[in-house]
């Protein structure tokens, strides 16, 4: 296999992936739902070892579990419970069961590095599409449902108003929380899948100057890591999913000080 098939097929998935995860983690940072999507993303490790003892689709498996702990979150959030403490618990709770159910399945030896940090470089073409039509139906509904989830997140009681059901779109934010998650799963892994639904989003945030241009911009931002990740990874042999995410964290820092900095020129002015 050339070496180039392997990196066109790595890039390929990243860009998918960045371009569903864009516009999501901007939902993600207006509704401060950060711990949400980690929670979500941890329950992939369950999903993992489900699909491993029933012998079905890694991506089923974690699709089941992460919706399931999307919607045992939204439900607890609808009930009152401090959020903070009720997340943190499920996250490692979610995470650390599913460490220890892969250890006991007979005839199942399996390295989990790869889900939990991602193994983009060994994504085939079959897992290709599988992200792809994943990534599809993200953008689907966040493209369909733009207008209510926009208004709910501005203000559920406008929403209500204007004839939306902000419990509605809270159900179509939950189900592409947990599409994204099982689609990014190979390609970052579960700890790092939030890292890029809120890093480039919370990069494009500072330059954004409209929902639309935030949305664009934390794509093109997301690209922009899956590149400059990749190409770290092909030059300096370090993992590539913590590679994206490191390009990704770099320029936040660039985007944050480059506002600051032109903030500044500008009150000189």
């Amino acid at each position: 296999m050339m070496p180039d098939d392997f990196m066109l097929r790595a890039l390929v998935a990243g860009m998918m992936v960045a371009l569903a995860a864009g516009p999501l983690g901007c939902f993600v940072i207006w509704r401060r739902m950060a711990y949400f999507g980690d929670a979500t993303a941890h329950a992939a490790i369950l999903g993992v070892a489900l699909a491993l003892a029933f012998s079905i689709s890694i991506f089923i498996g974690t699709l089941i579990t992460a919706l399931a702990m999307a919607v045992l979150v939204s439900t607890l959030a609808g009930r009152g419970w401090a959020m903070d403490t009720t997340l943190g618990v499920l996250a490692h709770s979610a995470l650390a069961l599913g460490l220890v159910a892969v250890s006991f399945l007979p005839r199942v030896r399996v390295d989990l590095t790869a889900f939990l940090f991602g193994d983009i470089l060994t994504v085939s073409w079959s897992e290709l599409w599988v992200i792809g039509g994943g990534a599809a139906a993200v953008l689907g509904l966040v493209l369909w449902r733009w207008s209510g989830l926009l208004t709910a997140t501005i203000s559920e009681e406008l929403a209500q108003s204007s004839g939306i059901r902000p419990d509605f779109e809270r159900l179509v934010l939950t189900l592409a929380l947990a599409l994204v998650v099982a689609a990014s799963l190979r390609v970052v892994g579960a700890l790092l899948i939030a890292a890029m639904l809120i890093v480039p989003a919370a990069a494009a945030r500072v330059y954004a100057r409209s929902p639309e241009g935030m949305a664009g911009l934390a794509v093109v931002f997301g690209w922009v890591a899956v590149v400059s990740g990749l190409a770290m990874s092909l030059r300096l042999d370090t993992p590539a999913g913590p590679s994206i995410v490191t390009a990704a964290a770099a320029i936040f820092a660039v985007s944050v000080s480059g506002a600051g900095l032109f903030r500044l020129v500008r009150r000189q002015d």
